[in-house]
């Protein structure tokens, strides 16, 4: 566990630092083992994953290297290697959908 992050987290306003916080768990939980670091003053999964809390939202970005048209449309944003889903609220996390989004992310 970094500590950058734990501070960042614990920093955020609710509902971001609840939102933030369960994601992060989900990370955690779907990805054993994956290294877990504060990058670009966000947290950050392995260049696969991270989470940044924005003004009213979170967002949960994912890597879409390697990924086919359909599968960069489960997602938002014009980056060309992330793009993310936005969170306004804990009862809109789906924990199922996001773990199908998580393993949507190609392997090295």
């Amino acid at each position: 566990m970094d500590n950058k992050v734990e501070a960042y987290i614990k920093k955020q306003r609710s509902p971001q630092k609840e939102i933030i916080g369960k994601l992060r768990h989900i990370i955690l939980k779907t990805c054993p083992g994956i290294k877990e670091e504060f990058k670009m003053g966000v947290p950050w999964y392995e260049g696969k994953y991270y989470l940044v809390g924005l003004k009213d939202h979170v967002n949960i970005g994912f890597s879409i290297d390697g990924m086919s048209e359909e599968e960069k449309e489960l997602f938002e944003g014009t980056g060309k290697t992330m793009k993310h889903i936005k969170i306004f609220s804990l009862k809109e996390i789906n924990e199922d959908e996001i773990i199908k989004l998580l393993k949507v992310v190609k392997e090295d």
